[in-house]
């Protein structure tokens, strides 16, 4: 997993790797403005505010994530996986599908690509409250899927964090209101598969 690393102490706001409207329809540029350029905004300011004085200045972003606690942690963890879920999109795609090693390691863990989407999405919907669904690798590369609860993120279980959904209502609600299935299930033809690849072969 590349590390994301402060600037002159400070973390950055991740630039977004396509335009505002691109997504559409499975999320909106309205959605994406407000997701990106308010609450992930808010969360790396807030966790620049608490870094001065915390020992932990100068890590990488998931270091923090590992040694922080309180609301340093909660900035922290929801900066991560703001930065994971942004950076795995592309614009929709027909038959969207992960191919190569990383294809055969879905089939050999979930039965096959359906079975991983039925399994991953109802991980999603049946999360209680607000929080994220999780493709990681373990230490063989096992994949697994995990559910975490408001700013958790796999790498505190030592697992390598592959693929999210966001399941906290900011990130669909102004598309869907409270069909968060509708969203989660729009999600797979705009996943860049090729990103998740790389990740899993880091």
């Amino acid at each position: 997993m590349k590390q994301t690393l402060p600037v002159d102490g400070k973390f950055e706001l991740m630039a977004l790797p396509y335009a505002p409207e691109a997504l559409t329809p499975a999320i909106s540029a309205e959605t994406l403005g407000f997701h990106h350029g308010k609450h992930l905004l808010t969360y790396v300011n807030n966790l620049n505010a608490a870094l001065p004085g915390s020992g932990l200045e100068g890590l990488p972003l998931e270091e923090v994530v590992l040694k922080a606690q309180g609301g340093m942690l909660n900035n922290a963890g929801q900066t991560l996986n703001h930065n994971l879920y942004f950076g795995q999109f592309t614009a929709p795609k027909a038959d969207n599908a992960p191919s190569g090693r990383l294809a055969s390691a879905i089939d050999e863990a979930f039965g096959s690509f359906d079975a991983f989407k039925e399994a991953f999405v109802k991980a999603g919907a049946t999360l209680f409250g607000s929080g994220w669904a999780w493709l990681s690798a373990d230490a063989e590369g096992k994949l697994v899927i995990t559910q975490e609860p408001n700013a958790a993120n796999p790498v505190q279980r030592g697992l390598r964090p592959l693929l999210t959904m966001d399941v906290w209502e900011h990130a669909y609600y102004l598309d869907y209101q409270n069909r968060r299935p509708d969203h989660l299930a729009a999600l797979w033809q705009i996943i860049d598969w090729d990103v998740v690849a790389e990740r899993y072969e880091d």
